[in-house]
């Protein structure tokens, strides 16, 4: 089983520019399926990731 713990007074570090990710920048992508977002880091601006949450209607 994979252990988790709090770990408040450390930064996660941006995969790309290696700088600490003490801000996460993020934009709101326009479509018909739902609500998605983009996130990138404050520094360099490369994508983190991209997320998706599904409309009211579609479960």
């Amino acid at each position: 089983m994979l252990e988790l713990e709090a770990a408040p007074a450390v930064d996660p570090l941006c995969p790309h520019c290696s700088r600490d990710l003490t801000k996460v920048l993020f934009r709101e992508l326009s479509g018909m399926m739902g609500r998605r977002f983009i996130y990138f880091c404050y520094h360099c601006h490369k994508v983190l990731g991209i997320s998706h949450r599904k409309g009211f209607w579609m479960g």
